[in-house]
């Protein structure tokens, strides 16, 4: 059976890493170009930097989930068997979707958090066009996103894990040649 304190602690992080990645989408930075006093040249002038703290902290939250859940699944490798049948193939096929799903949302999580933060200190003269360049929109929305993924498969695979787990029955009986005296 699987542990409900488990499943409980690691939807509670996957719906915190989620909503700290969509509060990073809609706190990314922004810059707008501004000119110096004497009007000499232009420098960009980046807004809040408060999205990185949300991607970083989303980034850690799915990371925290993702340990749980394979700590308490034995990361599918180590352990005692499972038993074969449909829990056990649906718990492969579900383990290889739920490392996919969590290295994607964990790159772009870790990828917005640091280009979020890069801030140019350009400068131009002589009224030249700048680009301040800054986050690409979507990126921590794709995160959010596969992070949701990744907390419904990783959910699902540790239930289809538990239930191929608990159904396992070692043979008992005897398993050793038989030996008797020589006729």
């Amino acid at each position: 059976m699987a542990s409900k304190l488990l499943l409980i602690t690691v939807f509670i992080f996957d719906l915190i890493a989620f909503g700290l990645a969509v509060a990073a989408e809609q706190r990314r930075s922004t810059a707008t170009v501004r000119p110096d006093s004497e009007k000499d040249y232009s420098y960009c002038i980046y807004d809040s930097d408060i999205a990185s703290g949300y991607g970083v902290g989303a980034f850690l939250f799915l990371l925290a989930s993702q340990v749980l859940i394979m700590f308490a699944s034995k990361c599918f490798c180590c352990g005692k068997p499972l038993s074969p049948g449909g829990s056990r193939a649906c718990a492969v096929i579900l383990f290889i979707v739920c490392w996919v799903f969590f290295f994607i949302a964990e790159i772009c999580l870790f990828a917005g958090s640091i280009r979020n933060a890069y801030h140019t200190k350009y400068k131009n003269f002589f009224g030249e066009n700048l680009d301040c360049p800054s986050l690409r929109k979507g990126v921590f929305a794709a995160g959010a996103a596969f992070t949701l993924f990744t907390a419904i498969v990783s959910e699902f695979y540790y239930v289809c894990y538990s239930r191929a787990s608990d159904s396992f029955h070692p043979y008992s009986g005897d398993v050793g040649v038989g030996m008797g005296t020589y006729k």
